[in-house]
C-alpha cells in the first residue's frame, strides 16, 4: 500500500505521498510518455536488434488485413471460413480498446462471444455448441453463411449515492438472430467478451507465478472477505494445466497460445498449435474443399514476430501523478481497499528470452487472480477453474489514455460501463464493500478518485 502523509492544516484531508518511480508503469524499458493517440502502439526500449526487427514485422502482421485464400498474397491468405475479425488491428485498434456497439443493428467489432454446453471435454474445459462451436462468428467469407448476427440493447438501473446524488447504470440485453444453421443447444451458455488494449503484456507474462500464487488466498484465511484464487488452464506448449494470466477469466496461459488462439478463433487462421480451421461438424459437411491459406495459414516465425510485438509493447506512464485531488484519489483508492485486488507494484522474473522485460518494477494495479464480482457482473459461464461469477482483475495501466487513443471510454468485459464511475459501481462480491464505500464518499472525494484512475 502506498505511504500517507497525514495532513493536518486547516483539518485538510489526507492525501497520499508521492512515491520515486510511480510515473513509471512499466518500469524504465516499457514506459512511454507519448500523450497522443499512438500511446498504446510505443516500442520499449533496450531491445535487440532482432527484437525491434521483431516488433516492426509483428506490428505489421498485427495491423495487416487477411483475405481469401487462394491469393496472390500467400503471407496473408486463408481467412476464415467463419470469422469475427480480419485482421488483430480491426479489434484491438491502435493497440487498444474495442467499443461495443452503440445502436442495436451496429456490427460487433471487437465484442465477441463465447459458446459453450454443460459437458466435460479434454482438459477441464467445456465443450462448445455443438453446431456453432465455442466462438460464435458473425462473419464469413464469399459463399459462406456467417453463423449469427447479435442484436445489443440496453436498460437503466438508477441507484443513489449517500449524498443524495443519483446515478444510471446500463445494463446490457443480447439477441440472437439469423442463426444459419440451426438452434443454438437447449443448454447453451454464452459469454461476450470485449477485445481491451494490449500494452504491457509482456512484463505481466513474466511475473513469477510465485508471486502470483502468494497473493492468492482461497479459502479467505486473513477474513478480509476478498478471496483471489488463479486459475489453472491447459497449456498445449507444454501438454500440461499451467496458471492462467492472459483473458477476462484468466484463461490463457501466456501469449504465444493466447495470439495463435486469437488468430484462430477470431480470424480463421491455423497455426501448428491449432492446425485446424475453427469449423464444427455441422459446417464441415455444408462446405466441404474450401482452398486454405497453406498447413499451416500462418507459420511459427511469423507467428513468434506477432507474439513479441505483444511482448514488447510499451506502458503509458502515469500523468498528473503528483497532482493533490490525484493524491488524494490515490489514498482512497488504498482506503477503500481497492488495492488488495488492483495490486499497485509487482517486479518481472527472469523467464523468456527478451533481456529488456526482466527485473522491471512494474506498476499494472492487478494481481491476475480470479475474484468473485457477484451476480451484476456474472456471465454464469464456468471457464477451467473459473465460475460463473468470477473474473481476473484486469490491470489498469494505460486505463485514463483509451479516450485519447480509442475516442470512447467503454469499460469492463462487456463494454456495459460507459466510465470509469460505473465500472467501480459495478463492483459486487468480493468487492462489494469497496463499492458501497465510494458510494458513501462525498462528490469531491469520488472526482478525486476518478481523477487518480485517469492518471493511470
Amino acid at each position: 500500500l502506498s505511504l500517507v502523509l497525514a495532513n493536518c492544516k486547516n483539518d485538510e484531508p489526507p492525501i497520499a505521498s508521492v512515491e520515486n518511480g510511480e510515473e513509471f508503469a512499466g518500469g524504465v524499458n516499457f514506459t512511454t510518455f507519448d500523450k497522443s493517440e499512438n500511446a498504446f502502439g510505443v516500442e520499449g526500449k533496450n531491445l535487440s536488434f532482432e527484437e525491434q526487427n521483431y516488433f516492426v514485422t509483428g506490428n505489421s502482421f498485427f495491423r495487416s488485413n487477411w483475405v481469401t485464400a487462394p491469393a496472390s498474397v500467400q503471407s496473408l491468405d486463408g481467412l476464415g471460413p467463419v470469422m469475427n475479425a480480419i485482421s488483430c488491428g480491426s479489434c484491438h485498434f491502435k493497440d487498444g480498446r474495442a467499443q461495443p456497439p452503440q445502436t442495436p443493428e451496429q456490427p460487433l467489432n471487437g465484442l465477441l462471444f463465447r459458446l459453450s454446453i454443460p459437458l466435460d471435454a479434454a482438459h477441464g474445459t467445456l465443450a462448445g455448441d455443438p453446431v456453432y462451436g465455442g466462438q460464435l462468428q458473425d462473419k464469413a467469407i464469399l459463399n459462406v453463411l456467417p453463423e449469427a448476427k447479435v442484436r445489443v440493447k440496453y436498460h437503466e438501473e438508477t441507484g443513489q449515492y449517500a449524498d443524495g446524488t443519483t446515478y444510471s447504470l446500463r445494463i446490457p440485453d443480447y439477441e440472437f438472430y439469423d442463426l444459419q444453421y440451426g438452434p443454438f443447444d437447449a443448454g447453451m451458455m454464452f459469454s461476450p467478451r470485449i477485445a481491451p488494449q494490449i500494452p504491457g503484456l509482456g512484463l505481466l507474462e513474466i511475473v513469477p507465478e510465485a508471486d502470483i500464487l502468494a497473493w492468492s488466498d482461497p479459502y479467505d484465511l486473513n477474513q478480509d472477505e476478498i478471496s483471489g484464487r488463479a486459475n489453472y488452464v491447459w497449456s498445449e506448449a507444454e501438454n500440461q494445466s499451467v496458471i492462467g494470466r492472459f483473458g477476462w477469466k484468466a484463461n490463457q496461459p501466456g501469449l504465444l497460445q493466447q495470439t495463435a488462439g486469437a488468430f484462430n478463433g477470431d480470424i480463421g487462421i491455423t497455426t501448428n498449435m491449432f492446425p485446424q480451421d475453427h469449423l464444427t461438424y455441422t459446417q464441415q459437411q455444408l462446405y466441404p474443399g474450401i482452398p486454405n491459406g497453406g498447413s499451416p495459414e500462418i507459420n511459427d516465425e511469423t507467428l513468434l514476430k506477432v507474439v513479441s510485438y505483444c511482448q514488447t509493447l510499451s506502458v503509458p506512464g502515469r500523468r498528473n501523478w503528483d497532482d493533490k485531488t490525484v493524491l488524494r484519489g490515490k489514498f482512497l483508492f488504498d482506503d477503500l481497499i481497492c488495492s488488495e485486488c488492483h495490486r499497485p507494484t509487482m517486479t518481472t522474473g527472469n523467464d523468456g528470452s527478451i533481456a529488456a522485460l526482466k527485473k522491471q518494477n512494474i506498476r499494472p494495479y492487478t494481481d491476475l487472480l480470479l475474484h468473485d464480482m457477484g451476480p451484476g457482473l456474472a456471465d454464469n459461464r464456468p471457464d477451467y477453474l473459473a465460475t460463473g461469477t468470477e473474473w481476473r482483475t484486469p490491470p489498469l495501466w494505460g486505463l485514463g489514455m483509451i479516450k485519447t487513443v480509442n475516442g470512447h471510454t467503454t469499460l469492463l468485459h462487456d463494454g456495459r460501463a460507459r466510465s470509469m464511475e460505473e465500472a467501480v459501481l459495478w463492483h459486487g462480491g468480493e468487492a462489494e464493500k469497496s463499492k458501497e464505500g465510494f458510494k458513501k464518499l462525498s462528490a469531491a472525494d469520488r472526482n478525486a478518485l476518478i481523477q487518480f484512475l485517469e492518471s493511470l
